[in-house]
């Protein structure tokens, strides 16, 4: 078995990761040779049972079919593997204990070294939330940063979204340029379409970023492989950012895994009604960066990464405010302060106004003419994020 195939065979043992196989490698001068070693070399070398016993099982259960399987998968345009310790494997994951033995790519593998910024929030978040990932995640793309999350419905594909809204022609280049690149870590095979409504988006980012998956072919979508995924997602960044999460969330659960491997963690706070901010509200109690704008972002990631500070008038910074310069009658002024940023319905901005229900419609379909207000399904209405003043 050549050198690369039998990375692909390691990749497949159960229960194997780099800080398991980074001792038995100093045993054996490379993974060929690890593959075919006696099972007294592999227990004096200090693998346990289980691997033995898989490696030993290998030559007559199948697994060499297998890893002809993944090498033709190989064979096509922008298929690779990294393994761990190659130049490719993206350096600050190749430091995390529990680091992968190699990542499944499609796309471009040079992003992978690049500064990074994980983005993870609810799958069902507010429109507004939704919103703020997008627009923050274009913002900090365009700045410099490859934004990693994990293709799943809700901020993980505003994030996406907001990244490839970067519009950057400029393909990515040896200089380490991201334009406005985009990473998205799997739970499955790469072969697996999931979730199969991001199936169009991942095709997206297969062209401007990559796709990435320490999963094999052929995986499915299993519910505990996705709190493994979310390690890789914080291992990969400088810092991750938490748009919105309920109090039991997953995205907990990588802003927990990014504390541990030393990264720094940044929350975006909301309303103390809204039910999707507790968990960002919880991050900022045990310590996560509060986050208003991209500059509190670049404030601490800016040293770490070499990164360009924006040079953006600050009134393009998600973020900060910058409302058309016409005024309006007090009225007006009173019933957006009363719609504040979250959406709200007619009833309630009555209630807080003291307006009639009449007036209320009226003057919010001024101020959406007008671009202040958004309106969503239900009903609802928020203050649109302003536009830009040059």
């Amino acid at each position: 078995m050549d050198e690369f195939a039998a990375w692909l065979t390691l990749a497949r043992a159960p229960g194997i990761h780099a800080g398991t196989l980074a001792p038995l490698l100093q045993h054996f001068p490379d993974a060929a040779a690890l593959l075919s070693a006696s099972p007294a070399s592999l227990r004096a070398a200090g693998a346990d049972t289980s691997l033995i016993n898989w490696l030993c099982a290998t030559p007559g259960n199948g697994t060499q079919d297998v890893v002809a399987g993944d090498l033709r998968w190989l064979e096509h345009d922008n298929h690779h593997f990294v393994p761990w310790g190659s130049p490719s494997y993206p350096p600050l994951l190749a430091n995390v204990a529990d680091a992968p033995v190699g990542l499944h790519v499609i796309g471009n593998p040079t992003v992978l070294s690049l500064p990074q910024l994980a983005m993870v929030g609810s799958r069902n978040p507010t429109p507004f939330g939704s919103e703020t990932a997008r627009s923050f995640a274009a913002h900090l793309a365009r700045c410099g940063l490859v934004i990693t999350s994990g293709l799943a419905v809700g901020i993980d594909t505003a994030s996406h979204r907001g990244a490839l809204d970067a519009q950057l022609d400029a393909p990515i280049d040896s200089h380490g340029d991201s334009h406005g690149a985009t990473i998205a870590v799997c739970g499955t095979g790469l072969d697996v379409d999931y979730p199969r409504g991001n199936a169009a988006l991942a095709r997206e980012i297969a062209v401007r970023g990559a796709l990435v998956s320490e999963f094999p072919r052929g995986t499915p979508a299993l519910k505990h492989n996705f709190p493994r995924r979310n390690r890789i997602i914080s291992g990969m960044s400088l810092g991750t950012l938490v748009v919105e999460a309920a109090m039991r969330s997953g995205s907990l659960i990588t802003a927990r895994l990014a504390a541990e491997q030393g990264r720094e963690v940044f929350a975006i706070p909301g309303s103390i009604h809204n039910p999707l901010a507790r968990g960002c509200h919880e991050l900022i109690r045990q310590g996560a960066r509060l986050v208003e704008t991209a500059h509190d972002i670049f404030m601490e990631l800016q040293p770490l990464a070499g990164i360009a500070a924006s040079t953006q008038h600050r009134s393009e910074n998600p973020g900060e405010s910058a409302y058309p310069p016409w005024p309006l009658d007090k009225e007006y002024e009173i019933l957006l302060d009363a719609l504040g940023f979250e959406p709200t319905g007619v009833d309630l901005a009555v209630v807080r106004t003291g307006l009639r229900a009449d007036e209320v419609a009226s003057m919010l379909l001024i101020l959406e003419l007008e671009g202040r207000v958004e309106s969503y399904p239900g009903g609802l209405y928020v203050r649109a994020r302003p536009k830009a003043v040059k």
